[in-house]
C-alpha cells in the first residue's frame, strides 16, 4: 500500500501556544500521512485560531480527551507538564512526540524512555534545530575543517523588556529559562557533532528585573574526543555574536544570523504538502551565507536549505515502516544530563564531571 493509500495517522496536539501554533500544527498539516484531528486548549482566543486555521479539527479542554481521538500525541505544553502528559499518553497505548526539553532531570527522562520501550511505543523529541540549514551545512563541511579544536555556538536575542509568562517569571519547577530553552538546542547540536561530554562548566544569570529564571547563560563542554564547545544563550545581547565559529586544524567556518524557518513559520508559511516543498522553503539568501577558510583566505559557502519538515516525515516513517525515530529518546535524555550538570556547575561555581555511559 502506498503512503497516499494508507489511512492518515490521526494526530492530537496538546497545547496551542507558540510551540503548538507556530511549529507543530503547521508542520503536521504539511506532512503527508498525518492528519491533525484534535487540539487541547482552554484559551478561547486560541480555540478560535485553531478553528480558523484548521477547519474540522476538534478543540478539547484536556489531554485525556485526545486518547480516543488520535493515533499519535504531540505534547507542546509548558515544560513542567511534559513528563506527566507523555507518561499518560504512553500508558494509554499511544506513541508520543514531546517538544524539547524532554524533562527537567535525566532520571525523569530515562524513566520515560524506559516506559516507552517497555510498551513498545515510539517516543521522540522535537529537536527541530537539527534541521537548521546552517547546522546541516556545518555537518557537511566538518571533513574540510580538520580536527575541530573549538566549537562556538550562540542563540542570542535582544529583549531588554521581559515578555512575562512561565518561561521567565515561573519558579524552578517550571523548568524555564534560557538554559533549558535555547540550551536544549545548542547542547543537542554539540553532541551530534562531537559526541559525548566528559566535563561541564556553566555560568547562569538573571539580568532583568522581574525575571526569576536565567536569561543569560554560558556553557563550556569538554567532549570525550577533545573538542571544546562554548555555547552562549541570552535574551540580553545588545550586539549579537556569530551563530557559529568553528575552529579546526585546517580551516574555520563562521556563520552569522539565524536559520529563516522559524521566522517563516511565525509569518504563516509552511513547507508544501504532498506536491513537494514550497519554493524556496528553508533557503537562505547568499548575503547570509557563512565563510570557510583561514585568515585572509576564506570563501562564502552556500547554506543548505533548512528542513524542519524532515522531523515529522521521520515520525511517519517510524510509525509506518518501523524506521528509527527522527530523534532517539536516549539522545534527548543525554541532553538533559548535560543541562542538569550545567545547573549544578553554575550553582557550585565549579566544573562538573559526567560519568561515561555504557549502553
Amino acid at each position: 500500500m502506498s503512503l497516499s493509500d494508507a489511512p492518515a495517522i490521526r494526530v492530537g496536539l496538546a497545547g496551542f501556544g507558540p510551540a503548538g501554533s507556530f511549529f507543530h500544527a503547521p508542520l503536521i498539516a504539511a506532512t503527508p500521512g498525518l492528519r491533525l484531528t484534535a487540539v487541547v486548549t482552554r484559551d478561547p482566543a486560541r480555540a478560535e485560531l485553531v478553528r480558523a486555521g484548521y477547519p474540522g479539527v476538534d478543540v478539547v479542554p484536556d489531554a485525556e480527551a485526545l486518547w480516543d481521538r488520535c493515533d499519535l500525541v504531540v505534547i507542546a505544553t509548558p515544560n513542567r507538564t511534559h513528563v506527566p502528559l507523555a507518561a499518560e499518553a504512553l500508558k494509554a497505548g499511544l506513541p508520543v512526540v514531546v517538544d524539547k526539553p524532554l524533562a527537567g532531570t535525566a532520571a525523569e527522562a530515562r524513566d520515560l524512555v524506559r516506559l516507552a520501550r517497555d510498551r513498545g511505543l515510539m517516543l521522540t523529541v522535537f529537536q527541530n534545530r537539527r534541521w537548521d540549514g546552517d547546522f546541516l551545512t556545518l555537518r557537511r563541511l566538518l571533513p574540510e575543517l580538520g580536527e575541530v579544536h573549538r566549537f562556538e555556538s550562540r542563540f542570542e536575542r535582544w529583549r531588554p523588556v521581559p515578555k512575562g509568562g512561565w518561561r521567565e517569571s515561573g519558579g524552578p519547577e517550571e523548568i524555564g529559562g534560557t538554559l533549558y530553552d535555547l540550551g536544549s538546542h545548542l547542547v543537542d547540536q554539540a553532541l551530534r557533532l562531537f559526541g559525548p561530554v566528559s566535563h561541564v562548566y556553566a555560568e547562569t544569570d538573571v539580568r532583568r528585573t522581574g525575571v526569576r529564571n536565567d536569561d543569560d547563560a554560558f556553557l563550556a563542554l569538554t567532549h570525550r574526543n577533545g573538542t571544546r564547545s562554548h555555547l552562549w544563550m541570552s535574551a540580553v545581547a545588545a550586539n549579537l555574536g556569530p551563530r557559529f565559529r568553528v575552529l579546526g586544524s585546517r580551516a574555520s567556518y563562521v556563520k552569522w544570523g539565524l536559520d529563516p524557518q522559524e521566522e517563516r513559520l511565525r509569518a504563516g508559511g509552511r513547507p508544501g504538502g504532498g506536491s513537494g516543498e514550497e519554493p524556496g522553503w528553508g533557503a537562505e539568501p547568499s548575503e547570509r551565507w557563512g565563510t570557510l577558510g583561514v585568515e585572509g583566505d576564506a570563501r562564502p559557502v552556500r547554506t543548505e536549505p533548512g528542513a524542519y519538515q524532515r522531523f515529522y516525515e521521520g515520525v511517519v516513517a517510524c510509525l509506518r515502516d518501523g524506521a528509527a525515530p527522527p530523534v532517539e529518546p536516549d539522545d534527548a535524555a543525554e541532553i538533559i544530563a548535560v543541562l542538569e550538570a550545567a545547573v549544578l556547575s553554575a550553582t557550585r561555581g565549579q566544573v562538573v564531571a559526567l560519568p561515561e555511559r555504557t549502553g
